[in-house]
This record gives structure tokens, sequence and C-alpha cells, in this order.
């Protein structure tokens, strides 16, 4: 009678060539969902297309001075928060920059906000390149005073 080889030896191959294919599968989706850029607020010519970009499609709830929605920090008869201003009155500066693009492109959605949270804060990832919303970004961070800019930049690379 001849002995029967165990199936293991035939599985095992292919259930690793199944993880490392998984494993590769995850490290390109993160590097895809990682945005590439940067905000500079010192560049005059993203700041200039970030401020075009801002009264286009943010000025009409962040306000023209950035100073958002009166009592942005109280409910409103909904259940929302009011727009939060982007100078230095509100919280913008305390992200860093891949939370506020991240915000900018796809919502106010997980992980920037808690599952189920609703806001009016709306994705424009469909309306805007990468590199649009790295100016607009430009172009509220050039509104904030070098002290601040530093710490937000040191926040920004902690992250």
């Amino acid at each position: 009678m001849a002995k029967a080889t165990p199936r293991r030896s035939s599985i095992m191959p292919w259930l690793l060539s199944a993880l490392v294919v998984l494993a590769l599968g995850g490290a390109l989706l993160v590097q895809w969902l990682t945005p590439t850029g940067s905000a500079n607020p010192q560049d005059r010519a993203q700041v200039a297309a970030g401020q075009q970009l801002y009264g286009q499609y943010c000025v009409a709830c962040h306000q023209g001075r950035l100073q958002g929605q009166p009592d942005w920090q109280k409910r409103l008869p909904s259940g929302r928060l009011p727009a939060p201003p982007h100078d230095e009155s509100g919280h913008t500066w305390h992200h860093p920059d891949r939370v506020l693009f991240g915000i900018i492109r796809n919502g106010l959605v997980p992980p920037h906000a808690p599952a189920g949270y609703e806001s009016d804060m709306p994705a424009f990832g469909a309306l805007l390149s990468d590199e649009q919303v790295w100016a607009v970004l430009a172009f509220i961070k050039s509104h904030w005073s070098p002290k601040i800019q530093a710490w937000q930049e040191d926040k920004t690379r902690q992250y």
C-alpha cells in the first residue's frame, strides 16, 4: 500500500503566496491613500491659487476673512456645528496637514470624525485635485502668525 502524502505541503506555498499578495496590496493601498504634496504658506503662487479656490468653494461657509460662522462652537437646531474659523481664533491650526487635507478631500468623516458624526462639511475630492487642496491649505496657513505656523508645522512633522 502506497503512503499518502499530506495535503498541507501543497497548500502552504499557495497560502504563503496569498499572504504576500495581500501584504503588498495593503502597502500599496496605504501609499495610495496617503496624500503627497504640501501646503507652503510662503509659496506665493500656491497661496494665490488657494485664495482663488477658497473664494470659490470655502468662503460661503468659512467667510471672507476666514472667521467662520457666528457662534461656531454652539450647535445649530439641526444638531450640527456651524463652520469654524480658519484664522487663529479657531482650531484649524491645531491639526496636522494630513488631517486637514483629509477633511477637505473627504468631508468630516472617519478617521477625522467619530463614526456617525453629522457635519455640513462637504467632501471636495471630486471637485478639487490634490494640488488644489494643498493650495487652499497654503492660503489658510498664510493667515497664521509665524509662531502658529511653526507650531502647526511641528505638529505636521510629528503626525
